[in-house]
């Protein structure tokens, strides 16, 4: 019966997620709830589940708040615009360069977690150029989702935070496996850029009707107008200022990394430090405040909300219950690498799980059944994250994809046929990389 009921209320909370028609903090809040005191639970002990998973993941939601505010200023005072801008000028003209500039301004870009920002940053930035030299802006779209999936494996972005909540773990310990993927993906992804520049130069050669523009065709008014969309407003930039903010942000990456001290304090620390060598008004340091606080806020509510479901399925045993019943259902051979096996289809799941969904209700289910088999958390949600992961961009189901889409004058439907497969084996590529490098274990 317990299985019964835990299968039920995760049932429910992913259909609500899927469907849109409530918030995920009411999901993740009510239908625990609900299933606890259909369990036979009481009010105290409903309290005392909230109270225990809530303060497992408080940390994690700390980190985000002031991540997100810490690399919304970095945005702000313009430190990544001189690379960003020297590399749309660099590739100016060369098909090939361009889809090589677009991952590395992506990834760049998508330092502050942000899928929204990045694509703000880059869609109107290097559009221009596409066009100009008739490439396809589904390639830019592809590209860029891809790069900014592959850095969403940083601990402030969100899938990282909410795998750190569900299994109670340190976020930043869980990040450093997954640097050498990060870094072996993105140079995958350059060596299909490259690839699929020359495919684009191809492609734009047969069109006799429209011909191929030389690279003098690329005039300065062009490159000026991709600069000008990339760069943040005038009265927030700091020129003057970049080298002092970017030894600010090595130093807070290199405290996150070392792991000295939390997550959350090193960029507290980060923050404290840039808003006044920045902004000394108070004035104005509380309006950026405001600026990015609304994209914390938000996160650091879902992973409390995620802590207060997770404390009750943890504490009224429904995720045990629930993995050992599906122990004895599943087939011997295939349970052991259920893990695996969910990362493969990872990206697919994109489609039809939000990620809200996927590391807070299936991650749970398919980490308890692999402990069962001796796999440990942490391989189970390497596992899960590297396949899933890379599809971020290519689903409906993400806000900030709209957005992208609405940017370029794109279609969803387009976009999927054109990404799709693209994204998915990349995944699972990095997928059997990680088995390799012995990160997934098996």
């Amino acid at each position: 019966m317990l299985s019964i009921i835990g299968l039920i209320t995760i049932v429910i909370i992913v259909a609500l997620l899927i469907s849109g028609k409530v918030s995920p903090i009411v999901g993740l809040v009510l239908v625990p709830v609900a299933g606890a005191f259909a369990a036979g639970f009481g009010f105290d002990q409903i309290g005392e589940f909230f109270t225990e998973g809530t303060t497992k993941v408080a940390g994690v939601a700390i980190m985000f708040i002031f991540a997100i505010l810490f690399f919304g200023i970095m945005q702000d005072v313009g430190l990544f615009d001189p690379l960003i801008n020297k590399m749309i000028a660099v590739s100016r003209g060369n098909v090939i360069a361009v889809a090589v500039a677009t991952v590395i301004i992506a990834a760049i870009a998508h330092l502050d977690g942000s899928g929204a920002s990045t694509f703000l940053i880059t869609i109107p930035a290097l559009l221009p150029l596409y066009k100009r030299l008739k490439m396809n802006p589904y390639l830019l779209l592809m590209l860029v989702g891809t790069a900014a999936s592959i850095m969403n494996m940083v601990p402030w972005a969100g899938p990282l935070g909410r795998t750190a909540s569900v299994l109670d773990v340190d976020v930043t310990e869980l990040w450093r496996p997954l640097i050498p993927i990060q870094i072996i993906g993105l140079v995958l992804l350059i060596a299909i850029a490259v690839a699929l520049g020359y495919r684009e130069k191809r492609l734009i050669a047969k069109k006799a009707a429209s011909g191929i523009e030389s690279d003098d065709d690329i005039n300065d008014a062009t490159i000026a107008e991709a600069q000008l969309a990339a760069v943040v407003e005038e009265d927030l930039s700091r020129p003057k200022l970049i080298w002092i903010n970017a030894f600010l942000a090595i130093a807070v990456i290199g405290l996150l990394v070392w792991g000295i001290i939390p997550a959350g304090f090193a960029f507290m620390i980060g923050v404290s430090i840039a808003l006044p060598i920045n902004f000394p008004k108070v004035k104005d340091q509380m309006e950026r405040i405001k600026a990015h606080a609304p994209g914390g806020i938000m996160m650091a509510t879902i992973i409390l909300a995620a802590g207060s479901f997770l404390g009750i399925l943890n504490g009224t045993n429904m995720l045990t219950s629930i993995a050992t019943d599906l122990v004895t259902v599943l087939p011997e051979f295939v349970a052991p690498y259920l893990h695996v096996i969910i990362g493969v289809f990872g990206v697919p799941f994109d489609l039809l799980l939000s990620t809200d969904a996927y590391y807070f209700a299936l991650l749970p289910i398919i980490d308890q059944v692999a402990l069962t088999f001796g796999i440990p958390s942490l391989s189970t949600a390497y596992a899960m994250i590297i396949g899933n992961i890379i599809g971020t961009f290519v689903s409906p189901l993400s806000p900030a994809l709209w957005l992208a889409l609405g940017l370029a004058g794109l279609e969803m439907g387009k976009h999927i046929r054109y990404s799709f497969m693209m994204m998915w084996g990349l995944s699972i590529l990095l997928l059997l990389i990680a088995v390799l490098l012995g990160v997934v274990a098996i």
